[in-house]
C-alpha cells in the first residue's frame, strides 16, 4: 500500500460506508478489503455496488492513509482517534483486536470477520475466493483462562471446516502478537 487515499467512507452505525461503487471496487482489488453489499461471495473485483467495511478494518484503512471517513453525506471528517472510540462503543476488546487484525495484514494476510465461524477472524494467505482461509484465530488476553472444553469445541470446529485453530495473544504495550495454533490430525 502506498498511503494513497483512494476511497471516501461514511460511518454508518457499526460499519462504514463506501458508496462509490468504483472506489469500493478499487479497496477490494487492494486487499480484498470488505464486503460488496447484497454479493456475498463476489467472484469478481468489478462490481456496481457500494462496499462495508467492518470498523477494524476502516480502522486500518483510515491508519494507513487509504481511506477518509466521514460523518454524513458530505459530512465532517472523522479522525483515526475518534474513529477508534467509535469502535471501542461496537467491539468488545477492540484495542486488543486490532492489534491482532493489524499484525496479521503487515506480515500480508488477508484478515476477515471470524464470526461463520465463531471466532474474531478467517486468516487467508491469498484472498476469498482465491484460497480457503487456512486459519481461524481467536483473541485472547495473557490473563484470560482458556477451559480444554474451550479449546476442544474450537478444535473440533476447526477441524470440520478443515482450519488451523490460533490463539493470538498481543501484548499492547511492547507492540508484539504471540500465536498457538492448534493443529488436529487422526492417529
Amino acid at each position: 500500500m502506498d498511503g494513497k487515499v483512494t476511497a471516501t467512507a461514511e460511518i454508518v452505525e457499526d460499519r462504514l460506508i463506501v458508496w462509490s461503487p468504483k472506489e469500493g471496487s478499487e479497496l477490494y482489488k487492494l486487499g480484498f478489503y470488505g464486503k460488496p453489499l447484497g454479493i456475498a461471495k463476489p467472484k469478481d473485483a468489478d462490481f456496481n455496488v457500494p462496499l462495508t467495511l467492518d470498523l477494524i478494518e476502516g480502522t486500518y484503512l483510515l491508519e494507513k492513509g487509504i481511506i477518509n471517513v466521514v460523518r454524513g453525506p458530505g459530512g465532517e471528517e472523522v479522525r483515526l482517534e475518534e474513529l477508534k472510540d467509535i469502535a471501542r462503543r461496537f467491539h468488545e476488546g477492540f484495542d486488543k483486536k486490532y492489534a491482532v487484525y493489524r499484525d496479521l495484514r503487515e506480515k500480508g494476510y488477508v484478515v476477515t470477520p471470524g464470526i461463520k465461524y465463531g471466532c474474531d477472524f478467517a486468516v487467508y494467505q491469498y484472498g476469498p475466493g482465491i484460497d480457503h482461509a487456512p486459519y481461524i484465530v481467536q483473541v485472547r488476553t495473557e490473563e484470560d483462562e482458556v477451559p480444554a472444553s474451550e479449546i476442544v469445541k474450537a478444535g473440533r470446529l476447526a477441524t470440520t471446516v478443515r482450519k488451523t485453530f490460533i490463539i493470538a495473544v498481543p501484548n499492547l504495550r511492547e507492540g508484539s502478537v504471540r500465536y498457538l495454533g492448534f493443529k488436529w490430525w487422526k492417529a
